[in-house]
């Protein structure tokens, strides 16, 4: 019998999903790949097929499976093709599966990432969506079926390292003083900020250190990823908001610290690769390669942080209000800042526009307790139809 763990990988396609297989190839003894995922790239999904073969395929997309089931078949391949979101979820929850990487980009992770809570598997974090929305219910089937939730995300995963292993316990029973979440800054950080809204997808899209989607991409250019790991990381790590602290860090070689009260600082450092914390997770309390150039800190030279402005990034500052606010506040925050990414994308809205269709939701949208998941996916649907509107009646300014 193989003692290799099981692994379905929840968006495979993306950045996430491709740098999982990179460092699960490097070690094809300790890991077994099955099932991939995707939306709807069928030729990428199909290339991962043939050279991982895995035992499932699905996409959320159910025309795109029907292409990739055809084109799967059509050379010899065994891979089974589901479709829709109960196919997504059937394979989060594989009774043979023991890791779920849940890297699938923004509210569309959301059931999938809880089917595989709720089956008590280790689920590797790389949606923020599935705590923005819903962090008292996700952390709840969390402990409720035994699951694992190890993050991601480079920050959060960066803090885990740095915490005591009783953080669960609470800051002060554990002697943590605060959590200090760093940020690029993205590519705008010294733009003035009165030529913002003449910046376009592509400059927004090219992010100095990492290697994004293009959502992400944005998300980091307006800070509002930034904004989103402040909400996750208090549900993560059992604080609030006044225990997160954003520090603007250029280089991206520390990629978070965490504050105790004796006056120590312990920081995680590594070269900007997303590897790292995928290695970290998948082996974890082991370490294992992942691929990553170690870390030449002389070439490094000196390293610089500066605290954010909320004049220049004022996605961050509606993150820390929803979170005070509450409730549905996040899930509203969250849903319109999809849709107002996505229409920036699409050359449908400035830049200064994101923050402005955001704001004007959350003023709109009615906030209620966050008591069912019904209740979140309502205000989630509210509030994408709203900022959808706003952008149709106020034209690419908003």
């Amino acid at each position: 019998m193989s003692n290799a763990k099981a692994i379905t990988i929840l968006g495979s396609t993306g950045t996430i999903g491709v740098n999982t297989l990179d460092v699960v190839a490097r070690h094809p003894a300790d890991y077994q790949l099955v099932a991939l995922t995707a939306n709807t790239g069928v030729e990428r999904l199909f290339q991962q097929c043939i050279d991982y073969q895995p035992e499932y395929a699905a996409m959320a997309d159910s025309s795109s499976a029907e292409q990739l089931e055809k084109k799967l078949k059509s050379v010899g391949s065994a891979t089974q093709v589901l479709s829709g979101l109960k196919g997504l979820e059937s394979v989060a929850s594989l009774d043979q599966v023991d890791y779920v990487m849940a890297a699938i980009v923004g509210a569309a992770g959301l059931l999938p990432t809880l089917a595989a809570a709720r089956a008590g598997k280790r689920v590797l974090l790389a949606n923020k969506e599935a705590l923005v929305m819903s962090g008292a219910i996700f952390m709840d089937e969390i402990k409720k079926h035994g699951a694992e939730l190890l993050p991601i995300d480079s920050e959060h995963n960066a803090i885990f390292q740095c915490m005591p292993n009783d953080f669960t316990k609470g800051f002060d029973e554990t002697g943590v003083d605060r959590i200090l979440l760093t940020a690029s800054g993205g590519p705008f950080r010294n733009k003035p900020v009165s030529e913002l809204s003449s910046v376009t997808p592509e400059q927004a899209v090219a992010h100095p250190n990492w290697v994004m989607g293009r959502k992400i991409s944005v998300d980091s250019a307006t800070m509002m990823n930034k904004g989103l790991e402040v909400i996750e990381a208090c549900w993560l790590f059992n604080t609030d908001h006044n225990k997160i602290q954003v520090v603007i860090h250029p280089q991206s070689i520390i990629h978070s610290m965490v504050s105790y009260n004796d006056g120590s600082v312990l920081a995680q450092m590594g070269n900007p690769d997303m590897r790292t914390p995928i290695a970290h997770a998948l082996a974890w309390p082991k370490r294992i390669s992942s691929g990553v150039e170690p870390l030449n800190i002389f070439d490094v030279a000196k390293l610089e942080f500066e605290q954010p402005d909320f004049n220049r990034f004022p996605c961050l500052k509606m993150a820390y209000e929803s979170l005070q606010i509450g409730g549905t506040a996040t899930t509203i925050l969250n849903a319109a800042n999809e849709i107002a990414v996505d229409a920036f994308l699409n050359k449908r809205l400035a830049f200064t526009g994101i923050a402005s269709v955001i704001e004007k939701t959350l003023e709109t949208v009615s906030v209620e307790k966050a008591t069912s998941l019904d209740v979140i996916l309502q205000a989630d649907k509210i509030s994408r139809q709203y900022a959808e509107e706003h952008i149709l009646k106020t034209g690419v300014s908003a």
